[in-house]
């Protein structure tokens, strides 16, 4: 089993020093996140967003172990707000938060993690744009969503993300799916326990077109995070057969996966998302990721041979 062993040296000091230290690894962490501040990856927000295309924002962080740095997590998306204000940019860029960042798992996290997320979403709608709460490990997401209905009192537009393979997405597809709500579906990338989630991709796909019906039904905004051709094809048809104007629903995609398939879409007028993550602790993210879905290790290792 790769994932615990990758999850292990995620959080090894010295695998931090030699993963870090290897040519290789920069090569392939350049091409997926882009740079380590506000200042690296505005010529990509601007590049992006003159291509026809839309961003979200992701500040890398993990291991939040103290309210101290929960804090400077919420500094991060403020300094990030204040950027995409000066670009003009508030309407074409949005970001999105891991509550786990703001202090979600410290003592009292669930209301820490709410009192930094707000002044987000706060300086957000300042701006003319919204953030959208990530979806984490199936522990976490009963607060999550109380942290995303408290904030959708005062912040409608505020968004928030559910997993295809998770038992119980369905009926979270149901209650999210009503007018002005906004609802990022994905198929899950952690290592969940099969009492709560489907483990086999035939599953977890079926899952997948049975949740993107309930969005597409409903009346809402749903937004497609997929990679899959197959599901994006199938998410035209669903938005076909439900009346969806293309300005009624979006793709997401992460920034260096599939780029020309990103072009592609918007090119034909869909809206196009592209998820965006940058900063200075981006070996966590990079380990984590391998660590949820170990299959993404194929992906990072044929990239590296293609960037080659």
């Amino acid at each position: 089993m790769l994932g615990p062993v990758i999850l292990a040296a995620s959080r090894s000091d010295r695998m931090r020093r030699l993963i870090s230290a290897a040519p290789v690894t920069k090569q392939v962490v350049d091409r997926f996140i882009p740079g380590e501040s506000v200042d690296d990856v505005v010529p990509i927000i601007e590049e992006l967003t003159g291509r026809g295309l839309e961003l979200t924002m992701d500040v890398v962080g993990e291991d939040i172990t103290t309210p101290e740095q929960a804090g400077a997590a919420r500094d991060a998306y403020l300094a990030l707000v204040d950027r995409l204000r000066d670009l003009g940019l508030g309407e074409r860029v949005e970001m999105s938060v891991k509550l786990s960042m703001f202090g979600q798992a410290l003592p009292g996290g669930h209301d820490l993690a709410l009192a930094n997320v707000r002044p987000v979403v706060e300086a957000a709608a300042a701006i003319g744009t919204t953030v959208t709460l990530d979806a984490e490990d199936h522990t976490t997401l009963d607060s999550m969503f109380a942290i995303h209905e408290e904030l959708r009192k005062d912040f409608p537009q505020t968004g928030c993300v559910i997993q295809a393979y998770l038992f119980r997405t369905e009926a979270d597809a149901r209650r999210l799916a009503a007018a002005g709500s906004r609802v990022r579906l994905v198929k899950g990338a952690y290592k969940e326990p099969a009492e709560v989630a489907y483990q086999q991709k035939h599953e977890i796909d079926k899952a997948y077109v049975r949740v993107l019906r309930i969005l597409m039904e409903g009346e809402g905004y749903p937004m497609v995070g997929s990679h899959d051709p197959r599901l994006i094809s199938i998410a035209q048809e669903l938005a076909r057969q439900t009346g969806r104007k293309p300005d009624e629903y979006e793709f997401q995609m992460l920034y260096g996966i599939r780029s020309d398939e990103h072009l592609r879409l918007a090119a034909e007028g869909h809206r196009m998302r592209v998820y965006t993550a940058y900063g200075t602790d981006w070996y966590g993210y990079f380990m984590r990721r391998l660590a949820e879905k170990p299959a993404n290790l194929r992906f990072f290792v044929r990239s590296m041979v293609s960037r080659g």
